[in-house]
């Protein structure tokens, strides 16, 4: 059969999962000719097969241990593309999540071999050989009986041939599939069986999840949960993600489960109960609890489970990043890097940034060969003046003190490039930071370019070439970006947290995922950000230039929210433009436009600029406008039908003028919905 699960070794995963249109099962003419193989390529192999042993295309190994244990088939290292295949074409094709046991039954039934073979029962205790009599599609168990001759290896003792016996009996002689790992045969008989029971027993490990069954059955299955799983798994096992968004989701996975095995439990307890007793109530309230804990937390693993939104939406690093404060004798320290000094550059340097002036006093100088070890031994106030050349680093600038770090010459000829996976490029804490005139390089990165976690953090004359998500401004944190070019970012080019202050200037934005990303701000717990973006020129983005994530709650409460007055007189939204700009829309009309009073309507002397920055305005001024009449909604509930305008007011200083949107995938704004 041509295209075989182990023959995709040199093909891309993301191009295997446009390539294959087909869905369904395969006919039974193709699951024929076991000679040639269910999953194996007519004229090729994958880099597991053994060729030294004829018939078979699967490697073999001997499991550890004292116990001189038969060869099993090595079936764990299949590739991505491999799994892929076997999933979307022969195991689950189109079906629904109430369906999956159904098909897995019926593919294994056509490919498993119903008896004859050996394998090796493995458990956290002890591992034995068993003999396969027959097997029990439908319930995914095979019926054993102990090998002759007896082969066991326990981390107990006492577990002797007597107990494996009464343990077998008391299971009916029944295993779980997923338990058997095949002994080797180098026919190529089992093959089949071999990868079979591999695929199920994957599956059900690092796929399947026990609330599937229960989501909605409207989409493929395969496309909504096995893909974008199966995906996330071999990104982490190829070190595409970073280690604290593996914790996290092993956390709320794990949280997960647990709140679903109590929603079962008690669901249980009141199907078997049948009086309207108080207890009856308050557990059906403690359900309803337990059940929006769920959805909320299968809504955040999906998010981290999607390649395009983990990092946009799922991941929330924090930094613990302890500041050094101020040096115990008082100096400040200037850092000059360069990986050569000379003379001449001695001299310039003196000239131009160390002695402007004449000293008053003396200057401490410390020299260094590459800008990590200088920002490593800064303290508060110090300067690095990093010189023209191109440093390539491995780790993490972490940044916890009001420091400045500034390029000396052009801003192209001052490279700094990390290479390696790890961790962001730099990370800043301090509560006035400063950068200037360097050109940051971001190679091989699973995290994002430059993040802000608190204080403020200015950037200046700079060129960020990003590899994943860009600039990202967490919630307190203020981020000022002037004259600057970022461009490359997988994701958003800059991410804008609820509760933080951001301005950018005269900057590019640009051939990123999305341009700038303003996150949620609409639930209770978060403040609105202040943002201000003037005479920037956001372009060539795959999607948006600008992009508000928003809960679909909110979208469907803006349609149906009526104008309050005194509410949109609190919003504060100021624009400013150059003159032509100015005579096309006056800035009553701009805030008219904001506010909701009055519809956005195409002009023919409106220029694209001033449509897209009014367009922004309005939608960010309309979701604060819903998140105050939220907030007054429950002091109502609360009983504070008197709460003052001022309280209930949000204000957000909004200045977005004269930016230019240009050859945006989707447009200059819109919103995502989750």
């Amino acid at each position: 059969m041509a295209d075989g699960l182990l023959a995709g070794g040199g093909l891309g995963s993301e191009a295997m999962a446009r390539d294959h249109e087909r869905t369904g099962w395969a006919v039974e003419e193709e699951l024929a000719p076991f000679g040639k193989g269910l999953f194996e390529d007519e004229d090729s192999y994958s880099d597991c097969s053994n060729y030294d042993k004829p018939g078979t295309s699967l490697q073999s190994f001997v499991p550890e241990g004292k116990t001189n244990f038969p060869e099993m088939f090595q079936t764990s290292h299949l590739l991505f593309y491999e799994r892929f295949r076997a999933y979307q074409d022969y195991i689950l094709a189109d079906c629904k999540a109430s369906e999956v046991k159904e098909f897995t039954a019926e593919f294994l039934e056509k490919v498993l071999e119903p008896s004859g073979w050996r394998a090796v029962w493995r458990t956290n205790v002890f591992k034995v050989l068993v003999e396969v009599t027959d097997v029990d599609f439908a319930a995914l168990k095979a019926v054993v009986r102990l090998a002759d001759p007896y082969l066991c290896e326990s981390q107990v003792s006492t577990f002797t041939l007597e107990c494996m016996k009464e343990l077998l009996d008391l299971k009916e002689h029944q295993l779980s599939l997923q338990e058997l790992w095949v002994v080797f045969d180098d026919s190529g008989v089992f093959d089949q069986t071999a990868l079979a029971i591999e695929h199920i027993r994957f599956f059900y490990q690092n796929i399947w999840r026990s609330w599937d069954e229960e989501e909605e059955d409207e989409y493929d299955y395969f496309v909504r949960c096995v893909e974008p799983r199966l995906r996330l798994h071999y990104d982490i096992l190829e070190d595409r993600v970073p280690s604290g968004l593996i914790v996290d989701y092993q956390n709320l996975l794990t949280q997960c489960e647990e709140s679903y095995r109590k929603f079962l439990n008690l669901r249980s307890s009141l199907s078997n109960c049948n009086s309207d007793s108080e207890q009856e109530n308050i557990s059906m309230v403690e359900g309803l609890k337990l059940y929006s804990e769920i959805e909320q937390l299968k809504q955040k693993l999906k998010l981290i489970e999607n390649p395009l939104l983990r990092y946009v939406f799922g991941y929330q690093k924090n930094s613990n990043i302890q500041a050094k404060g101020i040096r115990p004798n008082g100096q400040k320290v200037t850092h000059v890097v360069s990986s050569t000094m000379t003379t001449g550059l001695l001299q310039s340097l003196l000239r131009d940034k160390l002695c402007p002036e004449p000293c008053k006093e003396e200057i401490e100088i410390q020299f260094h060969s590459d800008p990590l070890s200088a920002i490593n031994t800064c303290y508060e106030g110090d300067t690095v003046v990093v010189c023209p050349g191109h440093y390539v680093v491995h780790g993490t600038f972490s940044i916890a003190d009001s420091i400045e770090l500034e390029g000396y010459g052009l801003t192209d000829d001052i490279v700094i490039e990390k290479r390696g996976k790890g961790d962001t490029f730099v990370d800043c804490t301090g509560a006035d930071i400063k950068i200037s005139s360097i050109k940051f390089v971001q190679h091989g990165a699973v995290e994002g370019i430059l993040i802000i976690h608190r204080g403020k953090t200015t950037l200046e004359n700079c060129v960020l070439q990003c590899e994943t998500t860009g600039v990202t401004v967490r919630t307190s944190a203020e981020f000022l970006m002037k004259n600057s070019d970022l461009y490359g970012a997988k994701g958003a080019g800059i991410e804008i947290y609820p509760g933080s202050k951001c301005t950018l200037s005269d900057n590019g934005i640009h051939h990123c995922k999305e341009g700038i990303l303003i996150k949620d701000f609409l639930d209770e717990h978060y403040d609105i950000p202040k943002i201000s973006m003037v005479s920037n020129v956001i372009h060539n983005n795959e999607g948006y230039g600008v992009v508000l994530v928003k809960p679909t709650i909110f979208s469907d409460l803006q349609e149906n929210a009526q104008d309050e007055t005194e509410e949109n007189k609190a919003l504060k939204v100021r624009t400013s433009g150059e003159a032509d700009v100015a005579e096309r829309v006056d800035l009553e009309e701009l805030i008219e436009c904001a506010t909701g009073k009055m519809e956005l309507y195409a002009r023919a002397d409106l220029s694209e600029q001033v449509e897209g920055n009014c367009e922004i305005v309005n939608e960010l001024v309309a979701a604060s406008t819903q998140k105050g009449q939220l907030k007054k909604k429950r002091l109502s509930e609360l009983g504070i039908t008197l709460a003052d305008d001022n309280l209930m007011s949000q204000e957000m200083f909004v200045s977005i003028v004269g930016n230019q949107f240009k050859w945006n995938g989707k447009g200059s704004f819109g919103t995502f919905l989750f």
